[in-house]
């Protein structure tokens, strides 16, 4: 099994495409004969991560790839690192702004992702895929709003309960009619779908100078 997360619209939008590549990406898989499911989170630092474990136990899935919106980025960014720190730059959709916190008291500093991101970046680079247009990139900081509040929480998981690939990706924005969705979504498919058949990390360089 393959859950999938994205987030509710939230800074006054009424889309998120995180959660729309996030339904297209379950059902692209299950149209491959792998089971898949998606949910949407809210953007709300106080109940994120319960909602998350609520999903976790429910469904117990292999691999979990949650997603969401980076407006400023161009690119699908692989997230690296999550950090055990929340320092909101905004309001979340409950008008809670958290500065300086902790995601887990006592946690460590910080999880890597466990999704296999050197050979899904290379798989998404590779001109004759399905999605030859979809740019991609390893990030190496998720932020420190919700996003990487719920990437950190998974990964915590993932260590607590192990056997689960799970990680997150940063999508660009778009809105709601833009024709790069269904390829952006096909990407996340192919991310999730290398994460369940467990293949090895290239040896690629991927790192950035900055």
């Amino acid at each position: 099994m393959i859950l999938l997360t994205g987030f509710e619209p939230f800074g006054g939008q009424d889309f998120n495409a995180s959660n729309s590549m996030a339904q297209q990406a379950a059902r692209i898989l299950n149209e491959r004969g792998i089971q898949a499911t998606a949910a949407e989170l809210p953007c709300v630092f106080a109940t994120a991560p319960a909602v998350l474990e609520g999903l976790l136990a429910t469904w117990q899935p292999r691999v979990v790839v949650a997603l969401g919106l980076a407006a400023g980025r161009r690119t699908l960014g692989l997230e690296k690192v999550a950090i055990n720190h929340v320092d909101a730059r905004i309001a979340d959709n409950a008008g809670e702004q958290p500065i300086d916190l902790p995601v887990v008291a006592g946690g460590p500093d910080a999880y890597f992702s466990g999704l296999p991101l050197k050979a899904a970046l290379q798989a998404l680079r590779d001109p004759a895929s399905e999605h030859g247009n979809v740019e991609a990139e390893i990030s190496y900081s998720a932020g420190s709003f919700v996003c990487n509040q719920v990437f950190y929480s998974l990964m915590h998981h993932s260590h607590v309960v192990p056997g689960v690939r799970a990680g997150f990706i940063h999508v660009p924005w778009m809105d709601a009619t833009d024709p790069g969705l269904g390829d952006h979504a096909r990407a996340v498919a192919t991310v999730a779908r290398l994460a369940l058949d467990g293949v090895p990390e290239p040896l690629l360089s991927a790192g950035t100078e900055y």
